[in-house]
Formats: C-alpha cells, structure tokens, sequence
C-alpha cells in the first residue's frame, strides 16, 4: 500500500491594492472580472482566495459593503472555496478603514506582523499595539488569522504575542519574499524563516515578482503551501503578461504533481489549517 500523498493548499491573491490593469489588463476591477478571476483560480485548484477590494476604476478600498458584493459574488461563482479578506488595505488607510471586512464574518483575514518600507515615502504602518488590535477583533469574531510576514523579525513579534495570549494557536503564517524593503526571495532566506517557526504551525509562501515561482517550489519541498496570482506576479515568463490568476494556479498544480503532492480541496483546506477551532472562539 502506497504512503498518502501530503497536500498542497493553494492561494489565488487574484487583485492585490497595487498592480493595476495598466500593468496587466487582466488585473480584475469589476465584480464581473473579480468573479471571473476567481472562479478560474479555484477550477484550476486553488482553495482560497486572498481578497483586495477594487472599485470599479481600480481605487482600492476596504469599504465593507463592497466587500460584500464582491465576496457574495465569489460565493455564488464557487460556494466551497475560502474568502480570505486583506486587513493590510494599501497604505495611508486607518486602521478601523482596514478593518472593516471583518464585518463580514470571513472564515480567515490577514493579519500583518510589523511595519516595513514599501520604497520612497510609503510606510506599511502596523505598530505592537495595532497587531494585538486586529489579533483581538480577530478572535473575538471566531475568525482564523494569517499571519502575514515580510521578515524574521516578524515571526518573532507574532510568536511573542502569541505567548502573551494575543495571538491564539493554531499559527498560520504566510512568509512575502521578495518585496522592497522586506525580506529577499532567496532559498537561503526562506529555509532561514520556515526554521524560524514552530513545529505545530502551518505556512504558505508568497514570492513577489521573479521570485515567485522559485519560492512556491521550494515552500512545496520545505513541507509548506503556495500563494500565486497578480498580487505577487503578473507575468508568466520574462516579458510575458500572464493571462490571468488560473495560469499561475495550473501551474503550481502540474509542478505539485510533478513532485508527488496533491492538491488539497477547500474542505481538506480547512482541515488542514484547523479554522473550526478558531469559529469555536467567537465571542459576539
């Protein structure tokens, strides 16, 4: 009898608050085009999907009622697959701004572990007080945290907190290689903060631009799981455009294939990363 294949959940971050369609016209604005994107990330294997919130002229926003008419249009395209809202926002909003997708009682949001230069004057600001914030509101809405990382320094902040009580287990971390002022996407860096972890928690990589792809292989060799999708990368090759946020999941998914993995459903999703135990602390 063969050995189980371990498996590999996937994450499409379909819009992100950055890139826009002048950079990729497939980058989606509209609630038709987010639908569009999503639906063919998760046909394609991915079994959640990390939401930006764009108006329809590309302006980012963390405007919960169109939160909701995006997520309840994701919903309705595929009902099985997680909604992972964004509290990071883009920068310059307030934190009550960033938090309001939280309204919406999502299974998971990000929840991001430290202030980092985003190049020039832009300042990604998450002061210690402002994670325990988000962490709290978090827990008491029964809603499962990804701890979102740009540094080793972060890992430690998350790990503090947790031991204080803020941060309630299981950890979910998602390691960001690759973005200015953060962390490199290198092998050297990524073993250095996959060992920074604890043993029990579970961990997604994300590698930003060129780094994508190599990341991704490496977070599936080091045990861990994968983030693609235009957020982190909009180009399939070296001046190739991808075509959209299902090209990248297929990808990963013949890769996963290639190393003997298996691409886990929403359902096996859930049970991996443990989210029932965290809807069981909800307070309200």
């Amino acid at each position: 009898m063969s050995a189980q294949k371990r498996k590999v959940i996937i994450t499409a971050a379909i819009s992100g608050a950055e890139v826009t369609q002048e950079m990729n016209p497939n980058v989606p604005y509209t609630l038709e085009q987010y639908v569009r994107e999503a639906k063919g990330a998760a046909q394609a294997g991915a079994s959640i999907i990390h939401l930006h919130a764009r108006f329809d002229d590309g302006t980012p926003t963390q405007d919960r009622e169109r939160f909701r008419v995006l997520i309840d249009g994701i919903r309705e395209a595929c009902p099985e697959v997680i909604i992972q809202p964004s509290t990071g926002g883009a920068t310059g909003m307030s934190a009550d701004e960033r938090l309001q997708p939280l309204e919406l009682d999502p299974e998971m949001a990000s929840l991001d572990a430290g202030t980092l230069n985003f190049g020039g004057d832009e300042i990604f600001v998450n002061t210690e007080n402002m994670i325990i914030d988000f962490a709290a509101r978090m827990q008491k809405r029964g809603v499962m945290p990804e701890i979102e990382v740009f540094d080793k320094s972060m890992i430690d902040m998350a790990l503090r907190l947790h031991r204080k009580g803020k941060i309630v287990a299981p950890l979910h971390f998602n390691l960001v290689m690759g973005v200015n002022g953060g962390i490199t996407g290198t092998p050297r860096d990524l073993e250095f903060l996959v060992h920074s972890l604890p043993d029990d928690a579970t961990f997604t990589v994300s590698g930003v631009g060129q780094s994508q792809l190599s990341m991704n292989v490496m977070a599936m060799l080091l045990g861990g799981h994968v983030r693609v999708g235009f957020e982190d990368n909009l180009m399939m090759d070296r001046g190739v455009l991808a075509d959209s946020n299902a090209q990248f999941v297929e990808r990963i998914v013949r890769i996963a294939h290639e190393l003997n993995l298996e691409i886990a459903t929403p359902s096996e999703a859930r049970e991996i990363l443990r989210i029932d135990e965290h809807k069981k602390l909800r307070s309200i």
